[in-house]
């Protein structure tokens, strides 16, 4: 979605005109999950040191993405949600942001399924002690946030597909809320299918509530939230690019139709 309202730029862009990043992160009330997002953030301005990148949240922390976006006047931005799949945050609420404020916006897609978010997951597994070859009985439960949008569940399900493929290894998705199964019955289900070694891959951002939730249900291991790992700030760099790409090939094609 692309909200245009023309008023003056103001420090929101490079001096060739490229658009700000503003990363949407959810907001938690745990404290280690700004300074983990803010970490990240970082990591993507030493990726590329001339892009002017800031911060919104949806909810519970500072700043939030209204005030961000004040704060970018009129200039160009492209939304990046540091979330990991369709749902409620990703169709209305960061779009409804977006359309009220005065900056000209627009919002990417959420960060999975991604290969690049694979990578991510399959890393923060080896670091907790997942094998390189992994032995039959060995499979993994992908835990998530939940949502009760069916789209939110099918990314879920997509990017448990992609990790299966890349581990060699059963993936069943997993909830924290809002959708089944829930982490401990997912782990019963593969349990029960003759699997004794059964590893949670946390499918969030930064640690939290849900976060810690999950990983209390591992009866084995439980890697460790993605957070800063070089390749979810590689991600967040894809989705602003892809965005900016699909606008110029849209401008494109209105120009050369007759």
């Amino acid at each position: 979605m692309t909200a245009t309202t023309p008023t003056s730029n103001r420090d929101t862009a490079t001096p060739g005109g490229t658009p700000a990043l503003v990363v949407v992160a959810h907001g938690s009330r745990d404290p280690r999950a700004l300074s983990t997002v803010r970490a990240l953030l970082g990591r993507v301005r030493l990726l590329r040191p001339a892009l002017p990148v800031h911060l919104g949240h949806i909810e519970l922390n500072e700043p939030l993405l209204p005030d961000t976006l004040a704060a970018l006047g009129g200039g160009e931005a492209v939304l990046v949600p540091l979330l990991l799949g369709r749902g409620y945050h990703v169709k209305r609420d960061i779009p409804d942001m977006a359309a009220a404020s005065p900056a000209r916006t627009r919002v990417a897609a959420p960060l999975g399924p991604h290969p690049l978010l694979v990578d991510a997951l399959h890393a923060r597994l080896t670091e907790a002690g997942w094998p390189t070859h992994p032995a039959p009985d060995h499979a993994v439960v992908l835990a998530s946030a939940g949502s009760r949008d069916p789209e939110s569940r099918a990314d879920t399900s997509r990017t448990a597909a992609l990790l299966a493929a890349r581990l060699g290894a059963p993936v069943v998705p997993a909830y924290a809320s809002a959708a089944t199964p829930t982490v401990p019955e997912a782990v019963r289900t593969l349990r029960a299918r003759g699997h004794r070694h059964v590893a949670v891959a946390s499918c969030f951002t930064a640690p939290g509530r849900f976060a810690t939730q999950c990983a209390a249900a591992a009866p084995w291991l439980a890697s460790a939230p993605l957070g800063t790992h070089p390749s979810m700030a590689r991600l967040l760099l894809h989705r602003y690019d892809e965005t900016l790409m699909a606008d110029g090939a849209m401008k494109r094609r209105a120009l050369a139709t007759p």
